[in-house]
């Protein structure tokens, strides 16, 4: 039976790497996938991995609907036998459903990548659509590490190297960015909830005391 399978994960997880994955082990059999994504860092119509992968796709826009390019693409010749849609955090509730109206009334499987919640831990409108539809959810077991070699478990926001916490839900960025753009970083929960990056950790242990203990005084006789 066909699915709706939403692969979830942190940023630098392995989600896209994963999504080119099953598009090279699928068009080795013969298959042929339509490929969509939306915002990738390598730039409109691409879908690309930080290990240096990348492949040509379908930019997912504002207003793009998913289930009527499928059917005129089929209409006018074309062949699809599943759907890849990467970066699906930043999709509409309204092109989630199209995606499952795909599985549903075209019978195509579907994989979907995406990040679950934002840098303020919300979830994304497109996520959690996913969430309430999806066959089945797929956490990625490939583990992005916090600075501090936890498990990462949350995306967050840098400016400068400091963490934020305001700001319009979906600016594009990427990790391991220089410290004067605006960049993301993953973090487990702990120093998540304490704003403490990376680079606010580095400049807190290079600070000096800021509560001096006062020597212990020996008792007179």
């Amino acid at each position: 039976m066909p699915e709706l399978v939403f692969f979830s994960g942190t940023m630098d997880c392995g989600k896209s790497t994963l999504a080119l994955q099953i598009e090279h082990n699928r068009s080795a059999r013969g298959l042929q996938g339509m490929i969509y994504t939306r915002n990738d860092r390598a730039g409109e119509g691409k879908l690309s991995s930080r290990l240096g992968l990348v492949t040509d796709s379908v930019e997912a826009g504002e207003g793009f609907d998913f289930y009527a390019h499928i059917v005129a693409h089929v209409s006018a010749g074309g062949r699809a036998d599943y759907v890849i849609a990467d970066e699906a955090q930043f999709l509409t509730a309204e092109q989630i459903d199209q995606l499952a109206r795909i599985v549903d009334d075209l019978e195509l499987d579907v994989f979907a990548f995406g990040i679950t919640t934002d840098f303020r831990t919300r979830l994304f409108p497109g996520s959690q659509r996913l969430v309430e539809l999806a066959d089945r959810i797929e956490v990625l077991q490939v583990e992005a590490l916090c600075w501090c070699g936890a498990r990462a478990t949350h995306n967050a926001r840098t400016v400068g190297g400091q963490m934020v916490v305001e700001g319009a839900q979906v600016v594009v960025g990427d990790v391991n960015q220089p410290e004067t753009v605006v960049g993301y970083e993953v973090l487990c929960r702990r120093h998540h909830r304490r704003r403490l990056t990376a680079a606010a950790a580095r400049a807190a242990a290079l600070s000096p005391d800021v509560l001096p203990v006062d020597p212990v005084s020996e008792p007179t006789a």
